[in-house]
């Protein structure tokens, strides 16, 4: 026999209020059609469900037997259609997002300290990859969304990216090259001083490289780190002169100054990244929103 959701429905509306009247009521359906339904239940399992009169409705034991077995479903189903209201309304759910460390740290704090106020019940996972590596996770799903550096030679058409910031990268220095404190230099001049830089993978490292090599300028790092708060460590310690992104430091707080140069290296962006074609949870879209302060 097929199952019909339907005939159930209405049996186990009849069996939980041992009422025709009160199922009708809240099924939105008349109490002829109750009836008519319970009889064709009872005609495709051969058995009788109900004992009726005029006062009561009660359950055989053959009706006893199946409301035993259908009472846990339709449980699991209220239970299910409750937390997918529950997930629309904001009320539960998760949003997962991959970003690199500094992005995470020195931009997307305050947004998330925001959605995070309005919809604390919402959990919030990041992970931490370079931006290189985080459009992979996106494209294994792992991921509702990204926040990438660009440009990021990664992104393909499946992708939508919207950019959401714009900044500039400052080289920096600390005391130990306090001769360049009041000077501009050649930007040139850069490859003559210990160069701390981001590991060979990463945007910015390879957006460096391709902004210098069409001024048909060579550098080679001093020393290899993986992650901008190293970068200024090291920097503030004296091994050598950073690239950084500007909105990440401070610079009278961290006792470092910028190295001016007479060329400009150009602006940089961040853009959240989805795919285009799979659809993200309603919290993920709302995190979008406030992250493009479209609400705010």
């Amino acid at each position: 026999m097929a199952l019909n959701y339907e005939l159930y429905k209405v049996f186990y509306q009849v069996a939980v209020n041992l009422s025709f009247s009160e199922a009708a009521e809240n099924l939105y359906i008349s109490q002829s059609a109750v009836s008519q339904n319970i009889k064709s239940l009872e005609k495709e399992l051969k058995t009788e469900l109900f004992i009726r009169s005029t006062r009561n409705v009660r359950l055989t034991e053959a009706g006893k037997i199946l409301f035993e077995h259908i009472e846990p479903a339709f449980n699991l189903i209220e239970s299910g259609e409750k937390s997918i209201r529950e997930i629309n309304s904001l009320e539960r759910g998760e949003i997962h997002i991959g970003a690199n460390d500094t992005i995470s740290k020195d931009y997307l704090l305050p947004y998330l300290n925001k959605f995070h106020q309005l919809y604390p019940e919402i959990q919030i996972q990041i992970t931490n990859r370079t931006s290189s590596t985080c459009i992979d996770l996106l494209q294994q799903s792992k991921v509702d969304l990204i926040i990438s550096n660009l440009p990021n030679s990664k992104i393909t058409e499946q992708m939508e990216c919207q950019e959401i910031f714009s900044f500039n990268d400052l080289f920096i220095a600390g005391s130990e090259f306090k001769e360049l404190r009041e000077k501009e230099i050649k930007l040139r001049e850069i490859k003559n001083y210990p160069l701390l830089m981001l590991e060979a993978k990463t945007t910015t490292r390879k957006f460096l490289e391709n902004a210098l090599t069409k001024l048909d300028i060579e550098i080679e790092a001093a020393v290899e780190l993986g992650s901008v708060d190293l970068l200024i460590e090291m920097t503030k310690i004296g091994l050598g002169i950073a690239l950084v992104p500007e909105y990440c430091l401070d610079l009278k707080e961290k006792g470092l100054f910028k190295v001016k140069t007479k060329e400009k290296l150009p602006a940089r962006k961040l853009a959240v990244i989805k795919m285009k074609n799979i659809p993200i949870s309603k919290s993920a879209d709302k995190f979008i929103q406030i992250i493009t302060d479209v609400l705010y």
